[in-house]
């Protein structure tokens, strides 16, 4: 189905797929991924799920993309989920083609995001005899999933999809797996698609208890240093209007974590920067110093808070929003607890808040943010990394969708590009996932076909899964693809330099291949830059090509990532660099 696919074609295509016809399980199953509305499917066929791709053939409502490897598909799957708010879906064969997709499963779990999982497995006359590429998979990730199912009955297949998508996509957010065997997805019964779910045991707390609400907004009335830190469930909630009303009423100075990007505006006066190991000075220090904080779909990561029993030591109350209430109290110890959805939490606030006795408290944060900005010294004779994203926040105005991978270049991405949308950072947070920068950003780009989408990868991550160009140079998807080389594992380079006293062990990446011709290798334009002056003209060329672009950007070997808090230490405790 096409992403533009008008709301009236869509009322009939469901008409359409909704007859109660006798008809196979993999034809249920692209029956009722059609009924969710998932505009492509991301996967890698095998033995166990050919059933299910011969369906596919000749289904001309029906968009799958072929990727090169069952973990690019889940990144992908999982970067169209956090780019639209939508369910994202990928398949794969049994066994190794299930097990490769464990890492992506992770990836989602850790950082909620919503998606169906679904693996093929061998024939339930087999399951449990060691066959030929039989793997446990429900049993696998458990641990990572919100909930399993192996489909050992056709009849309960569309019932099984139907709560699949609601489990993932209610509640805290997650992954989602179904395991189909092969005789299942060719077994044949008559086809009906739920109209509603109803789950006895799972029912997520929305609405919050309004005395909670109350106390809340009685402590920012009392506060005179307020300081909130807003998570990637404001973004879950679709809820960063709600935030930017909440702030402005009670005007409490605003940190948002690297998943929280983008739901609070850079551009506003209010806004810190991110919070934690590569946090500001500023909203380190107001962390540290304020005597309220209000947690606002955050979980208090330890990169975020850091030494724990230091943590806010002056904070004579901690408010903490969350859906899920496993979450409230965990690491950090909460005075007023709120559980429910960010957005109705902030709606319900909204209508009585009054403002924070903060005039002064909000005069030191902008004094700070103005003394303490986020500094690197430039060069003229070697090309720095901050440098090379801050000419691409400037040549983008801020409106790119941004996906990183993971080390030194997701954190100057997160420093230097100023996200002031929702949904517009895609990057691995929780798990860290190295070789989800790119194929994350294929799922964004297929989402959203004509946005700007710019991948920020290191030298080490692109080459985890850069096989997937050769999907964007087939299909001709307009990813930008950034290489931050500076041809070594650069974050493990930092920490031993800083932590272990010099002692560099296996990190060098200098036998890397050259990024130029291995782009060229799969049909994509590459280019490449050593000073201001070749990135500049190399990046204005990416950005002119209507296709899929690499751009590798040879940066400086030594340079770390300023400001740093070293594990065991305070929020206030921070190296500063050789810039301050």
């Amino acid at each position: 189905m096409n992403v533009q696919t008008t709301e009236k074609s869509r009322e009939q295509l469901h008409e359409e797929l909704r007859k109660p016809d006798v008809i196979t399980g993999s034809e249920i199953l692209l029956r009722s991924l059609l009924l969710e509305d998932v505009d492509c499917v991301f996967g890698y066929p095998g033995g166990a799920v050919l059933y299910i791709y011969d369906a596919m053939h000749g289904n001309p409502d029906f968009n799958h993309l072929l990727t090169r490897h069952e973990q690019g598909a889940i990144h992908a799957a999982d970067g169209y989920a956090r780019s639209t708010g939508k369910v994202g879906v990928c398949i794969a064969t049994s066994g190794p083609g299930a097990t490769n997709l464990v890492t992506g499963i992770a990836t989602a779990y850790m950082d909620s995001v919503p998606l169906v999982v679904i693996t093929g497995n061998v024939a339930t006359s087999v399951i449990g005899t060691d066959a030929f590429q039989e793997a446990d998979i429900t049993g696998i990730t458990m641990p990572i999933t919100k909930h399993s199912y192996l489909v050992r009955d056709v009849k309960d297949l569309s019932r099984v999809i139907k709560e699949a998508f609601h489990i993932a996509n209610t509640g805290r957010k997650g992954p989602v797996l179904i395991d189909i065997p092969k005789d299942v997805s060719n077994a044949t019964c008559e086809f009906q698609y739920p109209n509603s779910v109803s789950l006895r045991g799972y029912n997520p707390t929305v609405t919050p208890n309004k005395l909670q609400v109350e106390k809340m907004i009685q402590a920012i009335a009392e506060s005179e240093r307020p300081v909130i830190i807003a998570g990637a469930g404001v973004v879950a909630a679709d809820a960063s209007q709600e935030l930017l009303e909440f702030v402005e009423k009670a005007r409490i100075p605003v940190a948002t974590t690297l998943l929280g990007l983008g739901g609070f505006p850079s551009s506003h006066e209010l806004w810190m920067g991110m919070p934690g190991m590569h946090g500001t000075y500023t909203a380190n220090h107001a962390l540290q110093n304020c005597d309220l904080l209000i947690g606002i779909g955050a979980r208090f990561d330890d990169r975020v808070t850091m030494k724990v029993d230091g943590f806010a030591p002056k904070a004579k109350k901690i408010v903490h929003i969350d859906v899920d209430p496993a979450e409230i109290g965990k690491i950090v110890e909460t005075t007023i607890p709120c559980v429910g959805d960010v957005k109705t939490v902030l709606q319900l606030a909204n209508q009585k808040v009054q403002a924070a006795q903060s005039d002064a408290w909000i005069d030191w944060v902008k004094t700070n943010k103005q003394e303490h900005p986020l500094r690197y010294i430039d060069s003229d004779t070697e090309l720095k990394p901050q440098y090379v994203i801050e000419m691409i926040n400037e040549t983008t105005k801020g409106e790119a969708i941004v996906t990183t991978d993971v080390g030194q270049h997701q954190m100057w991405a997160a420093q230097y590009y100023k996200f002031n949308h929702p949904r517009s950072i895609i990057t691995s947070g929780g798990l860290g996932t190295m070789g989800f920068g790119f194929p994350s950003a294929i799922g964004a780009q297929m989402a959203h076909p004509d946005r700007l989408v710019v991948s920020i990868n290191g030298d080490g991550g692109m080459q985890m899964c850069s096989q997937e160009l050769a999907i964007c140079a087939i299909n001709n998807i307009p990813v930008k693809v950034v290489i931050i080389n500076n041809q070594v594992l650069g974050m493990v380079r930092q920490w031993q330099e800083i932590i272990y006293d010099n002692r560099y062990s296996h990190i060098d990446l200098a036998g890397s291949p050259d990024f130029v011709k291995l782009a060229e290798a799969y049909g994509v334009k590459g280019l490449r830059a050593t000073n201001k002056e070749e990135a500049q003209r190399a990046w204005a060329e990416a950005l002119e090509t209507p296709g899929p672009v690499v751009v590798e950007f040879v940066v400086r070997k030594g340079e770390n990532v300023f400001p740093m808090v070293t594990q065991g230490s305070t929020l206030d405790q921070l190296i500063l660099g050789d810039s301050e």
